[in-house]
């Protein structure tokens, strides 16, 4: 399908050139800040990136570092956005969203919602790579913020946003425990996840499963169903941890 974007790709484009013209706009006293608008938003994010990289070599400076120094405020924030990576950007976007006092709902529920499943995917495996720091900085893990800043089901969207960016067969094996665990059992979810994940990659959940809760995923299906609906789960499971 046809791009239906507003901003298509320079058809002449020259990084090197573009790098020059923004050089210029912003050399000197003074700040042609129409030349800088002009161009940016002529150009795709992949194009910017062009630029930005043409322009570290031609200046040995960080266009982005440039930009902030010569603009100021709303403006500032969206030419920074318009140089900024898509992915780096919902990451950042994200992270914002729920740091601090209270959260911005309206951003977790817009990228999560609009974003296609290869970003999501992309979205979750960058996240990997701010877990660590986040800790250090705020204290505790990424889950207890959540858990203090959001309630109900954006709190249960959130907290399975952060374990498949941990794990994904991890966070699978913790969802069909507690479809199990205590008085009766939740049927619904443990069809879902055995259905759904059976061709995916229930050998790892099932290893998942055995290494948190010390027992197997088939001991637990044969506990707590009965009949052809017992058997056909076992099937899927496909074997026993114990």
């Amino acid at each position: 399908m046809a791009a239906r974007g507003t901003v298509k790709p320079s058809v002449n484009f020259n990084a090197e050139q573009d790098a020059g013209i923004l050089y210029k706009a912003m050399k000197g006293l003074g700040t042609n800040e129409d030349a800088i608008l002009q161009l940016l938003t002529s150009r795709s994010n992949a194009q910017r990136q062009q630029i930005k990289a043409a322009y570290k070599t031609l200046h040995g400076k960080d266009l982005i570092d440039d930009l902030k120094g010569e603009l100021g405020g709303k403006f500032e924030t969206l030419i920074v956005a318009l140089m900024t990576l898509p992915l780096a950007y919902d990451v950042t976007a994200l992270r914002n969203a729920i740091k601090g006092a209270g959260t911005d709902e309206k951003v977790l529920v817009e990228i999560l919602a609009s974003r296609t499943s290869q970003q999501i995917k992309d979205i979750v495996a960058a996240y990997r790579a701010v877990f660590d720091a986040y800790t250090k900085l705020a204290g505790f893990e990424m889950e207890e913020s959540i858990k203090r800043e959001t309630s109900g089901n954006l709190e249960n969207l959130l907290l399975a946003v952060v374990k498949c960016a941990r794990s994904v067969p991890a966070y699978f094996a913790e969802t069909l425990y507690y479809s199990m665990k205590g008085m009766g059992t939740d049927d619904e979810t443990l069809i879902r996840v055995m259905a759904t994940r059976s061709e995916v990659d229930l050998l790892d959940i099932r290893a998942n499963y055995r290494r948190l809760f010390a027992g197997s995923l088939h001991a637990a299906i044969n506990g707590d169903t009965s009949g052809d609906y017992r058997k056909a789960l076992l099937l899927l499971c496909g074997g026993d941890d114990e």
